[in-house]
């Protein structure tokens, strides 16, 4: 009967191991000097040797001819443990024994000696689904066993093992196995196997494996039809979007091309690729782009990649602050990927959202001019629905102020109304200021505003990202930013970026300042008439006085 590979390839001795050296090095230390505890506690993430290394210690305990810490594998004693026909090592599923009864009938197994070896071990797997009644019926065994007895807990949920079981323990903590460590052990395998494995194929398995040795072999034993197992066998195999696509994506994001980015995205759906799959697929490629862009020589951080040197030249075309945002995008559009009844439809929304607000940055809209009408001919407009007499009053007396009031030499500037914590979206009518008259430029600049950069920079990577190129002009106790980032807006609305931008100032410049948005001033279009404005319009402006006073009583 054919076996898996990851069963026929169980290590069979501490060598074997892949990328636990600093386990198992002290294992056979202790089997070779006798200094054996009466309780160990393996733990790490799945597939990466736990239950592998607590055989191969029964059986180095139980040796009849141990080769230097290491069990010889052809004595009776090593070859019943590895058939399952001795008694003395017991491997126990806590996910289905997890009840008290379970962990009694073991206290009395425990008091019986061994039949063929020199210890009665007792392999608890997932000892985290024990229930509480069962961990207390366990501790004072756990803490005092007859000499004879060697207790192995394993589990992938090391905190929710309670803190008097862990002080009873010696606790040995499992690493993820190593991209080139599983790549070398796959190749290994393959040419035991007899067929090929290009090294290409064996980086991305193990890269996809995500440091589980059990998950790599899993996924090689699928691609092993085959003579010759390449990079387009693994990803065909596994179901992902390959390499050329993730970079045919970004690049349709670049350049904004979005009847293509959803081309692609429709003829990927055809495929019967999953749009969960692909979506974190793309977080990875960006997580790829954002290390490129970060790190120019990410080394073993790129591991796993299709083409290195093609993904550094997609990365040129990329601000860092635009991967983040990116990336942020992708994200959530995953999270409610959860719950959506349609996947697809998800990730399409997410991605016309994030073209849309490039577009908007790039190409921002065109102020509409005021269209220029008699005052003989201009049609008295409808009193909208909604307005009241109160309002109407309001207005009237506001533009009486506005017409009494003498004009200035020169118009003062405007002054930037307070950010409101408690409401973020007052950012986005916050009025832009105006440019003084003398030379067009903005506000005077913020002097500090490098030095605040670099504070931020240690509190919050992503928004020093986004400022990076920006300026800020102060005006009284306000800051205004101005970034061509087209996410500012979207990340500066949120609180936490709003106080850690704040704190950094403050720490800067010893003074508290509150924040806007600077934009460059733009013509708006014409609000629509008021009637008592037309009035005075039309009225010599010395009775304008008059006529607002005689109204008024």
């Amino acid at each position: 009967m054919y076996q898996v590979l990851y069963r026929k390839w169980r290590p069979q001795t501490f060598a074997d191991v892949s990328g636990q050296q600093h386990i198992t090095a002290t294992l056979q230390n202790e089997v070779r000097s006798g200094r054996l505890s009466h309780a160990y506690l393996f733990t790490g993430s799945r597939g990466t040797g736990k239950t592998s290394c607590a055989k191969i210690l029964a059986k180095a305990v139980n040796c009849l001819h141990p080769v230097d810490g290491n069990p010889c594998n052809q004595c009776d004693v090593c070859r019943g443990i590895d058939a399952g026909t001795v008694m003395d090592v017991e491997e126990i599923d806590a996910a289905s024994n997890n009840g008290v009864d379970n962990i009694r009938a073991l206290r009395e197994e425990v008091n019986f000696t061994p039949a063929v070896g020199q210890y009665r071990v007792y392999i608890i797997d997932e000892v985290h689904m024990l229930s509480t009644g069962a961990f207390n019926a366990l501790l004072k065994t756990l803490e005092e066993p007859p000499e004879h007895v060697i207790f192995i807990l394993a589990t992938t949920e090391v905190h929710k093992v309670p803190a008097t079981v862990l002080s009873r323990c010696q606790r040995f903590d499992f690493h993820r196995i190593g991209t080139a460590d599983l790549a070398a052990r796959l190749r290994f395998v393959a040419e035991q196997e007899g067929f090929g494995l290009t090294p290409d194929a064996a980086d991305r398995i193990a890269y996809l494996a995500d440091g589980g040795m059990r998950d790599a072999l899993s996924i090689l034993d699928r691609c092993a039809g085959v003579e010759n197992v390449t990079t387009q066998r693994v990803e065909q195999v596994v179901g992902l979007a390959g390499s050329d696509s993730l970079f045919a994506l970004a690049d349709a994001i670049a350049d904004g091309r979005l009847a293509d980015l959803l081309t692609l995205l429709a003829e990927l759906h055809a495929q019967s690729l999953d749009m969960n799959r692909l979506c974190d697929q793309m977080i990875g490629h960006f997580r790829n782009l954002m290390i490129a862009k970060a790190v120019p020589d990410g080394g073993d951080l790129l591991a796993g990649s299709a083409d290195r040197r093609r993904l550094l030249n997609q990365a040129e075309r990329f601000s860092l602050g635009r991967v983040l945002h990116i990336l942020t995008t992708l994200q959530t559009a995953m999270e409610r990927m959860k719950t959506a009844a349609n996947r697809r439809v998800e990730l399409e929304m997410a991605l016309i959202g994030l073209m849309q607000n490039d577009q908007n940055a790039a190409h921002p809209a065109p102020a509409q001019p005021t269209p220029a009408q008699p005052a003989d001919v201009t049609p008295k407009p409808a009193k909208p629905a909604a307005e009241s007499e109160q309002e109407a009053l309001r207005r009237s007396q506001a533009a009486a102020e506005k017409y009494s009031r003498p004009l200035p030499e020169e118009p003062p500037l405007p002054e930037e109304p307070p950010m409101q914590e408690e409401a973020p979206a007052a950012e986005e009518t916050a009025p832009s200021p105006t440019p003084a008259a003398n030379d067009g430029a903005p506000y005077p600049s913020f002097a500090p505003w490098p030095d605040v950069l670099d504070a931020l920079a240690k509190t919050n990577r992503m928004m020093a990202a986004v400022l990076s190129d920006s300026d800020a002009y102060c005006n009284g106790d306000l800051v205004l930013i101005r970034s061509p980032q087209a996410q500012f807006i979207d990340l500066i609305r949120q609180p936490q970026n709003r106080a850690s931008v704040r704190e950094a100032i403050e720490k800067v410049t010893g003074a508290t300042y509150r924040l806007g948005p600077y934009k460059p001033e733009q013509a708006q279009p014409a609000a629509p008439a008021d009637p008592v404005r037309r009035l005075l319009d039309t009225l010599p402006e010395q009775i304008h006085l008059v006529d607002l006073d005689a109204q008024t009583e």
